[in-house]
């Protein structure tokens, strides 16, 4: 082993899009716009759930909530990579790679607890309608709400203490537009069986008890709908259930796939296209699918520009 293979890595080298320098500016246009539309879509949801008294009930508190985590995942992740576009030495230190690892692992968890709130929310609307406000109290709200940004901050505070273990002696170049704890696990020049085995856990566990809430709340909201007598009346309810599960779909799929599967399929060409859909895809995709299918956030937007 050489002398420069023992001294330690501090910072790393982004490679993200740097494969296709002909299309540099317009992946740089093309990601920019993205993060635009992501910014403005969501927070504007935000700021229009808060301001509007009507949208003050659980479910949009949660689908507030939940686009106040998409905005935090896309501004954790897009800032450094549009910056990496035209930056010649692409360098990120080793707590500038830790920080955005928490704040992505923040935001991706309490998505995953708000997204089995929302669904377990939609169970107690459809199933047991004429108990719902009692069910659903502005407490019971605000302690799921609380228990996802909770959530998020232990696993992540997890996640990045155990990153603390590893030391980068190898190379300091990761195949990546992001440092993702799984490119950095491959450059680390100790054994990094423990930090997977912890993600194997903790995130198995997440994703396992959230995605059991969001399919059993599914199995009775079908069960029901499916009693209903009325067609009007299962017309709305798959209506009011449709964009949360396209939602959830995407959302849990591209998690499962990229943390869960084997490692003998985790090869790095295949992380990027994954990242892509979860960490910008989805939280430019959900104000669309939550406020463009919804009747009543579009009524109150019709409203709130017409006072301006």
């Amino acid at each position: 082993m050489t002398k420069d293979n023992y001294s330690l890595t501090t910072e790393f080298i982004l490679i993200g899009f740097s494969d296709h320098p002909d299309l540099k500016t317009l992946l740089f246009l093309l990601f920019s716009a993205i993060y635009l539309v992501t910014m403005v879509g969501n927070l504007g949801l935000v700021a229009l759930i808060y301001k509007e008294p009507r949208l003050h009930t659980p479910m949009y508190i949660f689908l507030g909530n939940l686009a106040l985590m998409d905005s935090c995942c896309s501004c954790a992740i897009t800032p450094k990579m549009l910056e990496n576009f035209f930056s010649v030495d692409r360098r990120i230190s080793l707590y500038e790679c830790m920080a955005q690892f928490y704040f992505l692992c923040l935001a991706e968890t309490a998505d995953c607890f708000l997204l089995a709130a929302m669904a377990y929310d939609r169970y107690v609307a459809i199933c047991n309608p004429l108990q719902y406000h009692s069910m659903m109290s502005k407490k019971l709200c605000l302690q799921m709400t609380t228990g996802a940004y909770i959530a998020g901050n232990l696993h992540s505070t997890i996640h990045k203490g155990f990153l603390f273990r590893l030391t980068f002696c190898r190379s300091h170049t990761i195949n990546h537009f992001f440092c993702d704890v799984l490119p950095l696990y491959r450059l680390s020049c100790v054994d990094p069986y423990i930090n997977e085995l912890m993600i194997l856990i903790f995130a198995g566990s997440i994703q396992t008890f959230t995605i059991t809430t969001v399919l059993i709340s599914y199995f009775y909201i079908i069960f029901t709908i499916f009693r209903m007598k009325s067609r009007e009346g299962r017309s709305k309810a798959l209506s009011t259930c449709a964009s949360h599960f396209l939602s959830v779909s995407i959302f849990y799929g591209s998690l499962l796939y990229m943390y869960i599967r084997p490692s003998s399929v985790n090869e790095e060409y295949k992380d990027m296209p994954v990242a892509i859909c979860y960490t910008l895809v989805i939280p430019l995709l959900n104000p669309f699918i939550y406020s463009l299918r919804n009747k009543e956030v579009i009524n109150v937007m019709k409203r709130a520009m017409k006072r301006q």
